[in-house]
């Protein structure tokens, strides 16, 4: 199967991989850019994984003040201070600030929920699901849905990202994981909105 060069080209610097390697990406799927793309990605998420437990302690705090009503502060952690300085790492900092300031999050990732908040909302939830008059062997999965979805929109890592909402933020750090070569690591963030008091 033919593939075009542009499209070679395009998938190199969107995945951050060796022309070869590209090329051989639009083989497999046929010439399906976009398929190509999901199964680099789900590859580059093996290798980002792998990179997961290196430790990340360089890396830049980042702002975004929006209209004057909304202000994040953001930090987020690499291997190196060479990675740190990097436009691609400042920029997915940055993203992180936008999609901080859009989306509200609460938490960075499902570890941070507070084991009483969660316990909070599986009681609520399996409650609910007990007065559905559904099997009790659906019970448990219902239960685990509905706590899921609760804290879907919550959980910074878990939220869609807002500049493809067919991604996931946690997929998005993946996928940057995998471009610049370094364990990043969304440490915290806070994001003060004009006249709302935590």
């Amino acid at each position: 199967m033919a593939v075009s060069i542009d499209d070679i080209k395009k998938l190199k610097e969107l995945s951050g991989i060796g022309l070869t390697d590209a090329k051989a990406a639009l083989v497999e799927a046929d010439g399906d850019f976009d398929k190509a793309l999901q199964a680099l990605r789900k590859k580059g998420l093996t290798k980002a994984e792998k990179k997961g437990d290196r430790e990340a302690r360089e890396g830049i705090i980042d702002s975004y003040v929006h209209g004057g009503r909304i202000g994040v502060l953001v930090e987020v952690n690499c291997e190196t201070d060479f990675v740190a300085r990097l436009d691609g790492f400042k920029s997915f900092a940055h993203e992180i600030a936008l999609q901080v300031a859009s989306m509200a999050p609460i938490y960075v990732s499902e570890a941070d929920i507070p084991a009483e908040e969660l316990e909070r909302v599986r009681a609520e939830a399996t409650e609910r699901a007990a007065e559905s008059g559904k099997p009790a062997a659906m019970l448990e999965k219902i239960v685990d849905g509905q706590v899921k979805k609760h804290f879907e929109e919550k959980v910074l890592l878990s939220q869609a990202y807002i500049k493809n909402d067919k991604q996931t933020v946690g997929e998005f750090l993946k996928e940057n994981v995998a471009i610049l070569g370094e364990n990043l690591v969304i440490r915290q963030f806070k994001r003060i909105e004009l006249g709302v008091s935590e």
